[in-house]
């Protein structure tokens, strides 16, 4: 099983949502959860994963781990070509490491050129930004480029996105 991961903050609370789903062409979720958090911490300029990888560790409780082959995230796995760790290296090295997890961000972090990969679907001029741990960049780029879906974004990906944003 693959998870998928977001997080949408509001009136200071976090509404963190998971997909899952089985296979990569995949156009529909096996299931989805959601769990709310209130009294979420200020963001912190340069650690954004102290705010948001609390509420992913919290709805990963729902989930048998064992079943989990890998984990993809709304932001960075690393943040720069010296592998500093973003949100994704983080929740890698606190499942200790037995899962795989890869980043798909939407915007370019201006440092990290060897530890991302641009991807362009679609008809979009606008790339994703893939990254990785536990797995290769080629191979992560290679399964998000798979993904089913016409646009910029993933089928399965919006979905979690348009369900994160609903209140």
């Amino acid at each position: 099983m693959i998870l998928a991961f977001d997080t949408y903050y509001y009136d200071n609370k976090a509404k963190t949502v998971g997909v899952s789903f089985n296979n990569w062409l995949d156009d529909t979720v096996l299931e989805i959860k959601e769990e709310i958090i209130e009294d979420v911490p200020d963001y912190e300029p340069g650690a954004f994963y102290k705010r948001e990888l609390p509420c992913i560790i919290s709805l990963l409780k729902q989930y048998n781990l064992e079943d989990v082959e890998l984990i993809i995230v709304d932001s960075y796995v690393l943040l720069d070509d010296d592998g500093k760790l973003g949100l994704g290296g983080y929740l890698y090295n606190s499942l200790e490491q037995k899962i795989p997890v890869v980043g798909v961000a939407k915007s370019s972090f201006h440092l990290n050129k060897t530890n991302s990969k641009p991807l362009l679907r679609g008809d979009s001029i606008k790339p994703l930004y893939i990254s990785a741990i536990g797995i290769s960049l080629d191979k992560a780029y290679k399964l998000v480029k798979s993904m089913h879906g016409n646009y910029r974004m993933p089928t399965l990906l919006q979905i979690l996105d348009t369900k994160t944003k609903e209140r």
